[in-house]
């Protein structure tokens, strides 16, 4: 099995929805395979976050209440008086279910994440991932012209890498991770007991440069950029103001 079909069958394998032979033959596949193997492990720590409860809305106590109340106070007329006035009714109704539905319409667009959102999550999944294992640098190195080339071959780029030592954040070293769809350069950074992961890949054609506004997922800051045709996503549990310095000296 090559990589291609290994990724197609990725998630009917974690559903499930595989026969014997075919979940076998993914499974073989992973264990030879490092680079599909860790989009499996992405994948898996993405649905895990997904089913953190903080993305569910649970309704406010009362609100069943109210909504029926509020259908109780539409003036149901008579039999006699339905037949000689029903569109006024209807219309009362209409105009109630009209504002139900809106209101659960922009709520609902409020609370499903967005892309830039989903891939914040994955972003700190690879970081969690990197600092709960053994696999936080494969390059083990503060000096950029030693972890520069170390990504030649294993990535069709060539990441930016940049020595911060004199401004208190030294490098450590790089690794290859997966985000996107796609393997990346994942850069480590410290900034005293704090580490900082920064991963970096090439924007894609006709992506328009963004920013995105630093967020916070489960304790840890984030911070998305685009500059020179690269596509930043730092992640930290530094400060935010520490974590926007970074991104400055990054960009500078």
């Amino acid at each position: 099995m090559d990589c291609s079909k290994a990724q197609t069958l990725l998630h009917p394998y974690m559903d499930g929805e595989l026969d014997l032979a075919a979940s076998l033959g993914v499974e073989e596949h992973l264990r030879a395979c490092p680079d599909c193997a860790l989009a499996h492990e992405n994948y898996r720590a993405l649905r895990a976050g997904l089913r953190d409860g903080a993305l569910y809305f649970s309704a406010p106590t009362g609100l069943e209440g109210r909504i029926q109340a509020s259908l109780r106070r539409v003036d149901v007329p008579s039999h006699h008086t339905f037949a000689l006035a029903p569109r006024r009714w209807w219309g009362q109704a209409a105009a109630l279910m009209l504002v139900v539905f809106l209101g659960w319409g922009l709520f609902h667009a409020r609370t499903v994440p967005s892309s830039d959102g989903l891939l914040a999550q994955e972003v700190v999944a690879c970081h969690v991932r990197s600092l709960m294992g053994t696999h936080l640098s494969d390059v083990i190195s503060s000096n950029q012209h030693t972890v520069k080339p170390w990504f030649n071959g294993r990535l069709d780029y060539s990441p930016p890498v940049k020595d911060l030592a004199a401004q208190g954040f030294p490098l450590i070293g790089g690794r290859l991770d997966y985000l996107d769809g796609r393997p990346v350069a994942a850069l480590v950074y410290r900034r005293q007991k704090h580490l900082i992961n920064l991963f970096v890949w090439p924007t894609k054609a006709g992506q328009q440069s963004a920013q995105s506004a630093p967020t916070t997922i489960q304790g840890y800051h984030v911070l998305h950029w685009e500059a020179a045709g690269m596509t930043y996503w730092s992640v930290s549990d530094v400060n935010d103001v520490e974590l926007a310095r970074f991104e400055r000296m990054i960009q500078d």
